[in-house]
């Protein structure tokens, strides 16, 4: 028997990997951290949450994975930023998407 399931489009799975990504609210915070500041390093990361150094490394690997933020080395330390091309894709996805989301009637049920 033939299997019917249809693939995934592209953008079903872009957007499915930003929402992952936006799934916790450590990663949210430290979307917020990073969007106030051009750049800054682990540390200062580590500093501003409560949460442990391990678990920050896990969150932004998460956010980096999703492409929403981007790490440079400078030794000893990684000075993490926003990605902004990525950031303006997985915004224009989200509009999109909820957009064509929206009820045509005043009553969807």
């Amino acid at each position: 028997m033939g299997d019917n399931k249809k693939d995934y489009t592209l953008n079903q799975e872009q957007i499915a990997r930003f929402a992952k990504a936006l799934g916790h609210p450590a990663r949210i915070a430290i979307l917020n951290f990073l969007a106030k500041r051009d750049s800054c390093y682990f540390g200062d990361i580590h500093e501003e949450l409560p949460i442990a150094k391990a678990t920050v490394s896990q969150h932004l690997k998460e956010l980096k994975d999703a492409g929403l933020i981007q790490g440079e080395i400078e030794t000893p330390k990684v000075k993490y930023c926003i990605n902004r091309d990525n950031w303006k894709l997985a915004k224009q996805m989200f509009d999109k998407f909820f957009c064509d989301c929206l009820c045509k009637k005043d009553n969807c049920c």
